[in-house]
């Protein structure tokens, strides 16, 4: 279940003994198995606990800085500005995608991204503000959507690039970003962005932590886990 709660390291049972508590079986499994099983689920509680004193730091953030420009942004219903995007909510997370207008097609891992979060759009908005931007006029990024099937998500042009350039490129590079921002009193400031850029371990996509696509969470727990030759395609025959 979610929560808030601050709860101390000391205040915890040590996830050696919390997974030695479990009575768990598998149907024919063998010593060996619940032996390595048990060393994992030490493991999982361990990251569990890890994800969600993560959270708590993050949320503990000092004011991060204000957002000087109201920025313009073309919607399926006509302009809009940023300030307009967090609608009746406090905080709104911008996930900015890669679907330039020199991409013919837009980023096949954005878009495996994006179609798990429609799922999920109507669930997030009844806390906080969603919004998806990319760089091509409206009518492709609306166009997209219908051939996708999206039913809940929110698409935004940056036609500019004004704040493409000041919160995902400098340079304005097609490249992804995820920024959260909030209004207080009426004031709106960044409060977190995925600077995951030149973080990468050897071998590996840049990915920040916890991983926002539940494509790679479902594999993570596969043996064949994520492989290094596979990515989401626009579309399947």
């Amino acid at each position: 279940m979610p929560h808030d709660q601050i709860v101390q390291p000391g205040d915890l049972v040590p996830a050696a003994e919390m997974a030695a508590r479990n009575t768990g079986r598998v149907l024919n499994e063998s010593d060996e198995y619940r032996r390595a099983r048990q060393a994992l689920l030490a493991e999982e509680i361990e990251l569990r606990r890890h994800i969600e004193r993560v959270a708590e730091l993050r949320r503990h953030l000092p004011p991060g800085g204000v957002v000087a420009k109201n920025y313009a942004f073309e919607s399926e219903m006509g302009p809009v500005d940023f300030a307009s995007l967090f609608g009746d909510h406090q905080t709104l997370v911008v996930y900015s995608y890669m679907y330039g207008p020199q991409r013919k097609r837009p980023c096949p891992m954005c878009t495996s991204m994006m179609s798990a979060w429609d799922g999920e759009a109507r669930d997030v908005e009844q806390r906080v503000a969603l919004a998806m931007i990319a760089r091509s006029p409206i009518e492709r990024l609306w166009a997209f959507k219908q051939e996708r099937g999206w039913k809940a998500l929110k698409l935004y042009s940056d036609v500019s690039g004004d704040f493409t350039r000041d919160y995902v490129s400098a340079e304005d590079a097609d490249i992804p970003a995820l920024n959260v921002f909030t209004r207080r009193d009426g004031v709106i400031r960044h409060f977190w962005g995925d600077e995951m850029g030149e973080t990468a371990d050897p071998g590996q996509d840049p990915r920040g932590a916890p991983d926002p696509m539940p494509l790679w969470t479902i594999l993570d727990l596969t043996p064949e886990g994520r492989g290094t030759d596979w990515y989401p395609s626009l579309e399947y025959r």
